[in-house]
């Protein structure tokens, strides 16, 4: 491949649409072009770092026992229907219409495809276990797309199903998924971690994100200082406090706090902690009115209160004030817990909690002194705050860190959620109707791209993995019209090519200076340069991009040096 006959379109500045590092990279390195909102076309360097990553997916996927298959993309609603999804999936599946009127949608997973698929064609135990897979482009019509193949609406992604005769079954093959994972990642050179994570609209028993570790990541993740912990905040749990010891329990005291309706505003005025305070939300959940209780210092967690209300996260939203008074008769601010008329979800840190403040049910005035179980009984009590990195592992007790990361992986135990709504069932080994025992795994093939470009950068460019870089070298020709360095040049391409490396021969009749700073920017493993050096002793010029390393040698060990070097980046 000859720069000069490739559609590399290099930038100089950062595009303005452009947020985070590797959507400015990306576009800057000439690896792709927005088409649309969300949707963006894969030049040649951009297509063959994803070329590489669905490679090392397919090889760990088929060293694991799994089959690569390929379903429509256009999918019938009814299918959807069948499983219940068509109606609480959400704005982000596109939904549209044939010629006869009859409703489909862009896939943007392939959960009920496939089970439609087994259930037409699995029909004894003995064809059990089946993992299939498919690498292949999805749809989600995301509201607002951002940070380019970070989160857009049109991406490629390896979805991958498994059917098992039983429970044990399948957690063996989401072990082996989980290890193949694993493996995937740490071959694609990612630093990253395994979360415990919550199933969300895929549904299932339990899940684990695979986060790349980077501080421009969407999700913050926690994890232990000590031991191997993980979890997404949606999922992360702590130790929770102890309830204190012979502490007597104070009458009630209503005070009054005129114009006092923030927490630290009240605390202040009270002299007392957040801590000490127990604060009350309001949530519209699916048209009812429902109060959160928590600690003051504490923030509710909305995808576990859904859990707990067993409901989606989408399905409740914050009351306004209006909202608020017209349920409880009490402006905001000065609402608590007891005497309260409508149904009461508590964290369950306030179990430990002794003579805590409240509002009082009346302006300008809380209550001091209050204890739950004797003043009042929450609804429902479970963990339904946000971790934070004062907590202590629910593991080991040792302290928490909070981080940033970028999902590149996900994988669910759905046991039979889909079966069983789709009627998908199999003969067992006594002749019984059985509903399969699913899973179900999934990787962003074009985040990766972008996840690993957000760890591996530096302020001249891209510095990509060598695994999943485009190509292997990168060879500079400075001096086109010198015909020495020219054959040297042309030489060296051919040799490496001979010997199957992947190779772009920098011909452009450019300066050496825009020659450099493109090297740098498009982020190849291994910059080879043939200029003065090599016409004035015979020497070429090796350089590494990952670190900087540089080797100055003869012409004739240039193939074997760079053969070498190119084996240490894969061992």
């Amino acid at each position: 491949m000859r720069f000069s006959q490739l559609l590399i379109p290099t930038l100089k500045e950062d595009p303005s649409e452009a947020e985070v590092i590797s959507h400015k990279l990306l576009l800057r390195a000439g690896y792709i072009r927005k088409l649309s909102s969300g949707s963006y076309t894969y030049l040649p360097l951009g297509l063959a770092a994803i070329r590489k990553v669905e490679k090392i997916v397919r090889e760990e996927m088929n060293a694991a026992g799994a089959q690569e298959i390929l379903m429509p993309m256009v999918q019938p609603a009814d299918l959807w229907q069948e499983s219940g999804r068509w109606q609480v999936y959400g704005k982000e599946l596109l939904r549209v219409k044939d010629r006869h009127n009859r409703d489909f949608c862009l896939g943007p997973t392939h959960e009920e495809v496939i089970t439609d698929l087994a259930r037409k064609n699995i029909h004894s135990y003995k064809q059990l276990p089946l993992n299939l897979y498919q690498i292949q482009t999805k749809y989600r019509d995301e509201a607002r797309p951002r940070f380019g193949l970070m989160r857009g609406r049109e991406f490629i992604m390896k979805d991958g199903y498994s059917f098992d005769a039983s429970d044990q079954g399948a957690n063996e093959t989401y072990e082996k998924m989980k290890y193949a994972y694993h493996r995937i990642f740490s071959r694609c050179g990612l630093r990253f971690r395994a979360v415990d994570a919550d199933s969300g609209a895929i549904g299932g028993s339990f899940s684990h994100e695979f986060m790349v570790l980077a501080d421009t990541g969407e999700d913050t993740i926690v994890i232990c200082k000590s031991c191997s912990y993980a979890a997404n905040m949606e999922k992360a749990a702590c130790r929770q406090s102890p309830p204190p010891e012979d502490i007597r329990l104070e009458e009630i005291k209503k005070i009054e706090t005129p114009g006092k309706r923030k927490v630290q505003v009240v605390c202040d005025f009270l002299q007392i902690t957040p801590a000490e305070l127990v604060k009350t939300l309001v949530y519209i959940v699916n048209g009812e009115t429902i109060a959160v209780l928590l600690r003051g210092d504490h923030e509710v967690e909305e995808v576990k209160l859904a859990n707990i209300l067993g409901v989606s996260d989408e399905e409740l939203r914050l009351a306004d004030d209006k909202e608020i008074f017209d349920a409880t008769g009490t402006p905001s601010g000065y609402l608590g817990p007891i005497g309260l008329q409508i149904r009461t979800v508590a964290d369950q840190e306030i179990a430990a909690l002794r003579n805590f403040t409240v509002g009082a049910n009346d302006k300008n005035f809380h209550l001091q002194g209050v204890n739950m179980g004797r003043d009042f009984s929450p609804t429902l009590t479970g963990d339904i705050r946000k971790v934070t990195d004062r907590d202590h592992c629910l593991l080991c007790g040792s302290e928490l860190e909070l981080t940033k990361g970028i999902e590149v992986g996900h994988i669910f135990k759905l046991g039979t959620k889909y079966s069983l709504a789709m009627k998908a069932t199999f003969l067992d080994d006594q002749g019984a109707e059985t509903p399969f025992v699913m899973g179900c795994y999934g990787i962003g093939v074009s985040r990766v791209v972008a996840a690993a470009i957000e760890q591996h950068h530096d302020k001249d460019g891209i510095k990509l993995p060598a695994a999943i870089a485009p190509v292997q070298a990168l060879l500079l020709n400075l001096s086109p019209q010198d015909e020495e360095i020219t054959r040297a040049a042309e030489d060296i391409y051919q040799e490496l090519r001979s010997k199957n490396i992947e190779v772009i021969l920098d011909d452009r009749d450019e300066r050496p200076g825009s020659k450099f700073k493109d090297a740098d920017l498009i982020g190849m493993p291994l910059r080879i340069t043939v200029g003065k050096s090599f016409s004035q002793q015979g020497l070429i010029e090796i350089r590494q991009r990952a670190d900087g390393q540089t080797f100055t040698i003869p012409l004739p060990e240039t193939v074997a040096t760079v053969m070498e070097l190119i084996a240490k980046t894969e061992a």
